[in-house]
C-alpha cells in the first residue's frame, strides 16, 4: 500500500475523467459448478474485458469479511485499518444529517419480533413509505430520551437511522442487532465503562420503541448497530487532486461518499437513473463514484438467480456508460457476496481497469475464475485507486 503523503506528492490534474462503477456484492460462489457470473450472460462486460487489465481485490485483508463502510473505503484508495468509520456516521450523512461532536449515531432497521424472537431482520422489506410512517411516529412519541436528543431519519425500505445527541456520549457499543433470525434480541452493551451511560440510552429508547410499536406488523420492533462518531478525514480533493462526484441512490453510500470529500449529486432509485445523472454532470466532474445496488441485495437473500438477473441488467446499461468515452473506467466491487452464503463473504472481488494505456491481458471473460489469471493479480483494493490516477496520467514520476 502507498502511504498517503507519497500519493498527495505525486498526484496531479489532467482533463482526463475516471469512473468507477461499483457493483455491490459483485463477487460469488459456484452453485451446481457456475458462480453468479459466470451463469450470467453478460457480453458487454465480456467484450470490455477483452480489451482491458483485469484482477482480484481483497478489500481488507485475506480471509476478512468485510462491511460496507471499509471496503468502499479501500476502493476510494483509503487504508480501511487505519480509518474505521461506523455504519451510523454513513447513514447519517447518507440521509443528509449534520453531525456535531455531541452525536452517536446508529443504523435502524425495521425488524419483525414474534414471541419474543426476532423472526425477520427487515420485516419483509417493508414499503420506504411506510417507513417514513413508522420514522415519523417515533419522532412525535419519543422525542427524547433522559437527558438526549433524539433525531430518526428514514432510509429506503427497512432503513433508517437515529442520532442521540447530548454532551458525553461514547460509541463505544455492541450492536444491538442478532445479525441473523430467528433469534432473540440483543440489548446494547458497554464495550467501555465510559459508555455505560450512552448504553443505557439506547437501551431505553429501543424499549419505548417496541412499545410504540407493538401494534405494527410486520414492523413492531427495531434493531439498531454500527454506533458511532463523526471521524476526521482527508477529502480525495486533497489527496488525489480530483474533483470527485458520487452518484449513488442508497443513503449509506452516498454518506461515505461525503465522507470523503465527494459531491453527492441527487438521483432516482434506479441505475437508469443514475447513469442519466452521471450525464448531466458529466462536464463537471473528473472522477465519478457509480454504485449498482442490485448485486448485493440479490446476494444477501440467497437469490442465485435474482442476482444473475442483477448482473445482466447492469451489462444492459454498461453501454450507456461506455458512450460517454471515459478516459479510465473501472468496474468492480466492493465485497463479495455469494448467494450461497446469503451474506457478504471473504473471497477477492473481480475488478477490471479498462484506459488507453492499460495494456490488455489474455482475459477475455469478467468472472471470479478468469480475473484471477489478469494481469492485475490478486491486490489490496486500497492500490486500485493508485492504477486508476496512473492510467488516467494523473501521477507524476516518483523520484529522479
Amino acid at each position: 500500500m502507498i502511504p498517503e503523503e507519497i500519493i498527495r506528492s505525486l498526484a496531479q490534474t489532467t482533463p482526463s475523467k475516471i469512473v468507477l462503477l461499483v457493483l455491490d456484492g459483485i463477487g460469488g460462489l459456484p452453485r451446481e459448478g457456475r458462480t453468479e457470473l459466470e451463469a450470467a450472460h453478460t457480453p458487454s462486460l465480456d467484450k470490455l474485458a477483452s480489451c482491458s487489465e483485469l484482477g482480484l481485490t481483497d478489500p481488507v485483508g485475506r480471509g476478512i469479511t468485510p462491511g460496507s463502510g471499509p471496503s468502499h473505503l479501500a476502493l476510494f484508495g483509503y487504508d480501511p485499518l487505519r480509518y474505521e468509520i461506523g455504519r451510523g456516521v454513513l447513514e447519517a450523512l447518507g440521509v443528509g444529517l449534520e453531525m456535531t461532536d455531541r452525536d452517536v449515531a446508529g443504523r435502524g432497521n425495521f425488524a419483525t419480533m414474534e414471541h419474543g424472537h426476532i423472526t425477520d431482520r427487515r420485516a419483509g422489506r417493508i414499503a420506504t413509505e411506510k417507513n417514513k410512517e413508522l420514522c415519523c411516529l417515533l419522532a412525535k412519541s419519543i422525542p427524547r430520551v433522559q437527558d438526549a436528543e433524539v433525531i430518526i431519519d428514514p432510509g429506503m425500505e427497512h432503513r433508517f437511522t437515529v442520532m442521540f445527541r447530548a454532551d458525553g456520549l461514547d460509541d463505544r457499543l455492541a450492536d444491538a442487532d442478532p445479525q441473523k433470525a430467528p433469534a432473540e434480541p440483543l440489548p446494547a452493551h458497554a464495550l467501555a465503562p465510559e459508555a455505560e451511560r450512552t448504553a443505557g440510552i439506547v437501551n431505553e429508547y429501543i424499549r419505548r420503541a417496541n412499545e410504540v410499536l407493538r401494534d405494527q406488523h410486520p414492523a413492531n420492533t427495531i434493531l439498531l448497530r454500527g454506533f458511532a462518531r463523526f471521524p476526521h478525514i482527508p477529502s480525495m480533493s486533497d489527496l488525489f487532486k480530483l474533483q470527485p462526484a458520487a452518484i449513488a441512490a442508497y443513503p449509506m453510500y452516498r454518506g461515505l461518499a461525503r465522507l470523503v470529500g465527494m459531491d453527492v449529486l441527487d438521483t432516482g432509485p434506479t441505475f437508469a437513473d443514475e447513469i442519466a445523472t452521471l450525464k448531466r454532470h458529466w462536464d463537471n466532474f473528473d472522477f465519478f463514484f457509480l454504485h449498482y445496488k442490485d448485486t448485493d441485495k440479490a446476494g444477501e437473500d440467497g437469490d442465485f438467480d435474482a442476482k444473475v438477473a442483477a448482473l445482466e441488467r447492469f451489462d444492459a446499461r454498461l453501454p450507456d456508460v461506455l458512450a460517454l468515452g471515459p478516459d479510465v473506467l473501472a468496474v468492480s466491487g466492493d465485497h463479495s457476496t455469494p448467494s450461497i452464503l446469503a451474506a457478504h463473504g471473504w473471497q477477492p472481488v473481480p475488478a477490471l481497469v479498462s484506459s488507453a494505456y492499460c495494456g490488455a491481458d489474455h482475459v477475455s471473460r469478467f468472472t471470479e475464475r478468469d480475473c484471477a489469471g489478469g494481469a492485475l493479480g490478486i491486490l489490496p483494493a486500497q492500490d486500485l485507486m493508485p492504477i486508476l490516477m496512473a492510467n488516467a496520467l494523473r501521477l507524476a514520476k516518483y523520484g529522479a
